[in-house]
């Protein structure tokens, strides 16, 4: 699916809307233990398949809950294309909540709702109100409110 496009200037017109929903992606073994390694987070729970076959509550690996936060700037850029932008910096988040598990070999997506929009030098400042959703489960695996700054 093609992303929604916003002009960064306008963005105040879908301020409490839902503005789009991303394209399922794959939480894989490989990229959990990827991201083991960049972080320097070797905890069995995400990189030991066969101790967590049998002492997770969860029957295996999971995704490192800053892995689930990682991928939103992918799927945003998957989803949302901001016209008028120089370049995006992410700014923060605030109430970040991991509230369900990620197993590996899982599909998650991501909803994004505009919660604000406010003016800084050089551009705007959008507060996005994200849940990743993780498919056949109705609790979701993250919410957040995610602080972007677009600059023109």
């Amino acid at each position: 699916m093609p992303p929604v496009t916003l002009h960064i200037g306008e963005l105040d017109r879908v301020v409490g809307q839902e503005v789009a929903v991303s394209d399922w992606l794959t939480i894989t073994q490989a990229r959990i233990d990827k991201f083991a390694e960049a972080a320097g987070d070797f905890q069995w729970i995400h990189v030991d398949a066969g101790r967590a076959a049998t002492e997770s509550p969860y029957g295996g690996t999971i995704a490192h809950g800053f892995l689930t936060l990682s991928v939103l700037s992918q799927l945003l850029g998957e989803t949302i294309a901001f016209d008028g932008r120089r370049m995006g910096i992410n700014y923060g988040v605030n109430k970040l909540r991991f509230t369900g598990p990620v197993p590996a070999g899982s599909r998650v997506r991501a909803r994004f709702r505009l919660g604000a929009v406010e003016p800084v030098e050089g551009g705007v400042q959008t507060a996005w109100h994200v849940t990743v959703e993780r498919e056949g489960e109705a609790k979701p695996a993250l919410v957040t409110e995610w602080l972007i700054r677009h600059y023109a």
